[in-house]
């Protein structure tokens, strides 16, 4: 009998659940609303940008203003870049960059 590996996770979704560990980890928790993600590629790097909503519950001002230098461990890539680009009524809004990582 042979053993199948399961299909690779793809960056958003390895992403997305770094996320929600980390807020985990922090005591809040987090719900994805809603998430895109595309190819990006640059003359040396490729990899995807990610737009995503995120539902809040719990106090996170602190790990909000952390969050784009967390290091956040999504097997096969690289958090280039995380920004929060909008905050209110228990909503974020995040932009990020992932690079494979070869």
């Amino acid at each position: 009998m042979r053993t199948v590996a399961p299909p690779a996770a793809d960056a958003a979704t390895l992403l997305s659940r770094a996320l929600l560990a980390d807020a985990r980890g922090h005591g809040l928790t987090l719900v994805v609303d809603s998430w895109r993600a595309h190819p990006w590629a640059s003359a040396t790097f490729v990899g995807d940008r990610h737009a995503a909503l995120l539902a809040i519950a719990g106090d996170a001002d602190a790990w909000l203003r952390a969050l784009p230098e967390c290091e956040l461990a999504v097997r096969g890539h690289l958090v280039a870049d995380l920004t929060v680009t909008c905050r209110a009524d228990g909503m974020v809004a995040l932009e990020a960059l992932t690079l494979a990582d070869p």
